[in-house]
């Protein structure tokens, strides 16, 4: 079996010997590092840096005093995370099912470092398939006259399951601000165009009306700025005069199903530091 490693994500404004200060950090407490990685963004001026590695000692202590050594003595805003650690997650769905099967079953088969708590609803049928796969299910339906009481409710879920994630699996409804600012914890959406084109409903037969020849997906982080939120990753598929609109649905639900796993799956896994509404993507 794998050891147990501590994984830091930091940033900060740049400077001379950030790589060699965390390396030696690591070295001089006898510790191994696996895994390594830096960015630098040379008009904004800040450093970004990803590293793992096997702690000599007690890994709580060590993943402590490495957060508080990026802190204080570099100046660094740092995650320090371990890579066993399990984040609940919560599943927001509505009626549209793919990405609801694909993320469930990415979970069971141990994909996805994280465990899914929950599932909430705006509507009943998927409860079936919840139950089937074993998955607390919360219905909890949403108008527009009842969308506040409905978000409370929906906090008070994910709160109570103790989610530290909410994915959004093709959910039909925007969260409010409110919501995001109270939810305490990020939000993945997956969006089913290639971001900022073909926006809003209907994108497949929009792309269709177009005659483009590719059309893509887009995972992001929910914020108060629908669909503006920073983005996580994209791909494309190609598509030509022979494709009719079904099979440009067809096409681009398999897209999303496996944008929306590689978003959460890079998420979960710790390799995404968001900055100026960008992220930075250690792959």
């Amino acid at each position: 079996m794998k050891s147990p490693t501590i994984i830091a994500l930091l940033y900060g404004p740049d400077q001379p010997g950030l790589v060699s200060r965390v390396s030696s950090w690591i070295f001089l407490r006898g510790s191994n590092i696996v895994h390594a990685d830096q960015h630098e963004d040379p008009e904004a001026g800040i450093f970004f840096q990803r590293v793992e590695w096997i702690p000599s000692g007690k890994i709580d202590e060590e993943a402590a005093s490495f957060e508080k050594f990026a802190s204080e003595e570099l100046g660094m805003t740092a995650k320090v995370a371990q890579s066993t650690d399990r984040p609940k997650v919560a599943l927001f769905v509505s009626k549209i099912d793919h990405c609801f099967h694909d993320t469930i079953l990415r979970f069971r088969s141990g994909e996805m470092t994280g465990e899914l708590a929950c599932i909430i609803s705006n509507h009943q049928d998927l409860a079936e398939d919840a139950a089937r796969y074993g998955i607390p299910f919360h219905h909890v339906p949403v108008t527009k006259a009842t969308k506040a009481e409905a978000e409370s409710e929906q906090l008070r879920i994910v709160h109570e399951q103790g989610a530290e994630l909410i994915v959004m699996a093709r959910y039909m409804q925007v969260l409010s601000e409110s919501f995001l600012e109270k939810a305490g914890c990020p939000v993945i959406n997956i969006h089913h165009s290639f971001l900022p084109a073909f926006a809003g409903g209907k994108p497949y037969h929009q792309a269709h009306m177009r005659g483009v020849k590719l059309i893509g997906a887009t995972a992001h982080y929910a914020t108060a700025d629908l669909d503006e939120g920073p983005i996580i990753h994209q791909d494309v598929t190609r598509i030509n005069h022979r494709n009719a609109i079904p099979d440009l649905i067809r096409k681009g639900r398999d897209l999303e199903k496996s944008v929306f796993a590689q978003a959460i799956r890079l998420h979960l896994d710790n390799r995404i530091l968001v900055y100026n509404n960008k992220t930075v993507v250690f792959d």
